[in-house]
């Protein structure tokens, strides 16, 4: 990647591990797309559900060359499977992306109309 993954924390303490978990998502990611400029990691504990447990949130927000893509509100009460199902979700939107660039720079070349034969002109 050209610009290093920046993770954050909001909520709760940051984890080595949870932070080396997103950071080998997003390099699986850069295999999908080597010009990735930019990638955001959120990870927040949140505090709305008291009788469940309490979920993790995941945001990414990434940035390709023409195309901003985001990930959001991905919750789950275990943070390593909310990291897998956000960076997930970003990889298809990756896929997407890069197939709608494909399809723009492989436009058809137009059929030129052939010549006449020097024999058909009298």
């Amino acid at each position: 990647m050209k610009l290093p993954v920046h993770i954050l924390f909001h909520g709760m303490e940051r984890s080595d591990a949870v932070d080396a978990s997103a950071r080998e998502y997003a390099r699986k990611l850069e295999s999908l797309a080597s010009d990735i400029i930019a990638c955001h990691v959120s990870i927040d504990l949140e505090q709305k559900h008291k009788q469940q447990g309490r979920l993790f949130g995941v945001r990414i927000d990434l940035t390709l060359p023409g195309h901003e893509l985001v990930v959001n509100r991905v919750q789950s009460e275990d943070a390593y499977l909310a990291l897998r199902d956000a960076f997930d979700n970003m990889k298809r939107q990756i896929e997407d992306a890069v197939s709608k660039r494909q399809q723009r720079v492989k436009k058809p070349t137009p059929v030129l109309p052939e010549a006449p034969d020097a024999a058909d002109n009298p």
